[in-house]
């Protein structure tokens, strides 16, 4: 099981800057990493999140990497690990998993702040070609 997605985040330079530390201070992850580049202001924070599932004997890690530039904050969210098939199948849909918490973080703390949010799509490969 594998997925990505996508978020790009516009605003005021200063609210973009706090963004990072706050969704890592509200949902604290298990491994992070910062980088400052010495030539401008752009920061890479890449962190990864695990949780385990009792239920299915399987851990499901987020690895989250946010680009920020000054102008935006881009947001890559790629989810791994789990079981699918028969077994999982039957499972409640309902449980908040940790790619939901940090999606809603996104979401919420543009809201708060009036900042916006745009959902980068996949392009499939015929779409490129035109």
């Amino acid at each position: 099981m594998s997925s990505v997605s996508k978020y790009l985040v516009f605003g005021p330079a200063g609210t973009l800057k706090r963004m990072p530390t706050q969704l890592f201070n509200t949902i604290e992850p298990k491994y992070y990493y910062q980088y400052e580049s010495s030539d401008n202001s752009d920061e890479v924070h890449v962190a990864v999140f695990e949780e385990y599932e009792k239920q299915i004997n399987a851990s499901v890690t987020l690895t989250c990497v946010i680009e920020f530039t000054g102008k935006q904050n881009r947001f890559e969210l790629k989810k791994t690990g789990g079981r699918m098939g028969f077994r999982g199948s039957s499972l409640d849909e309902e449980k908040r998993t940790i790619d939901d918490e940090v999606t809603d973080f996104i979401l919420d703390f543009a809201k708060r702040f009036g900042l916006t949010v745009q959902k980068e799509e996949e392009q499939t490969p015929e779409e490129e070609s035109e």
